[in-house]
């Protein structure tokens, strides 16, 4: 049985969570409660893996300050998923309830700006480049959010939907791969590799995220399937499948409709599977992991370059 990408950072990525655990401790335990139901829901642990491999496939020793900004940008990603739970309206998350559905609107919005606070507060012991990367990272999320929120209902270009996905994913985690080299004390042309590396796989990423919210079961992702197609976002098999001469125009009109009910969504679904839709947004993904695999040659060889190179093939060859 072939070894899993995360193979060799088992013990880093236990210290990142006990250092998720000791941050969002609380004087307010409904706060502890809210972040502990959201960070233990599961998740891939992708973007402290990122980090970690990229501090240890540049050579760094001592992990201690890359398991801290490893959980950092954890918290980070917890926080948006919270935040964009209560945007989107969604019900379920990881197969469970939404934290705001279970909690309540205004402490979920809580917790999760607690969750971004503590994350900067870890960010904080750091120089200023670090916390310049950090913010850059957040300000993309930000920034790439109320994109999209102003693109709702509309179909996107191939352009701005890439821009969106590259704040909102790929960006935060280029920023975790760089700062990993960086503490490191990589050399520059390393951390720029390690950073489009990071880049790379994010694009990636949302890609194959945005294909199985097509091609998925609510079973496998833990939420309804077509979700992004009934709130009205153009995601990269969308765009493709209404530029099909054929099923395009009333793929367009499902679409663009405001209320779709269950009927629409299985409508929507069999005139995507008429095209080549899927398989176009599949090749476009493979090649931003194939991009993330050649930013690697400067790196010398290292099971956690392995490593890295295992995620770059289990981003684009995964079903959940």
């Amino acid at each position: 049985m072939s070894q899993s990408w995360d193979s060799s950072i088992k013990d880093e990525l236990q210290m990142v969570e006990q250092e998720i655990r000791r941050s969002i401790s609380s004087e307010q335990p409904v706060l502890t409660e809210i972040c502990d139901y959201v960070i233990s829901s599961g998740g891939k642990r992708m973007r402290p893996g990122v980090t970690i491999l990229s501090y240890l496939a540049s050579g760094g020793k001592e992990v201690s300050e890359a398991v801290k900004i490893a959980a950092a940008f954890e918290m980070i990603h917890s926080a948006t998923l919270i935040h964009d739970d209560i945007n989107d309206r969604s019900e379920k998350r990881r197969g469970r309830l939404s934290a705001y559905k279970k909690f309540g609107l205004q402490q979920a919005l809580v917790s999760g700006d607690f969750l971004f606070v503590k994350a900067f507060a870890i960010g904080g012991f750091f120089n200023e480049e670090i916390v310049s990367l950090v913010a850059e990272a957040c300000t993309a999320i930000a920034e790439s959010e109320i994109v999209q929120f102003e693109k709702e209902g509309e179909v996107a270009s191939l352009d701005v939907y890439l821009g969106i996905i590259e704040g909102k994913t790929a960006k935060p985690i280029m920023a975790g791969a760089r700062i990993g080299a960086y503490l490191a004390k990589a050399e520059p042309d390393r951390i720029h590799a390690l950073g489009e590396y990071g880049l790379n796989i994010g694009m990636a990423f949302q890609i194959v995220d945005d294909i199985l919210d097509i091609m998925g079961t609510e079973k496998s992702l833990g939420k309804p399937r077509m979700v992004d197609f009934f709130e009205g976002k153009a995601t990269l098999p969308l765009i493709h499948a209404m530029e099909d001469p054929a099923v395009g125009p009333r793929l367009y009109q499902l679409f663009h409709k405001k209320a779709k009910d269950e009927q629409d969504i299985q409508e929507a679904s069999a005139l995507i599977s008429r095209t080549n839709a899927v398989e176009r947004s599949k090749q476009k993904a493979k090649e931003y992991a194939e991009k993330a695999l050649r930013s690697l040659e400067v790196l010398p060889d290292s099971e956690h370059k392995v490593g890295l190179q295992r995620l770059a093939a289990k981003v684009v060859d995964r079903d959940y």
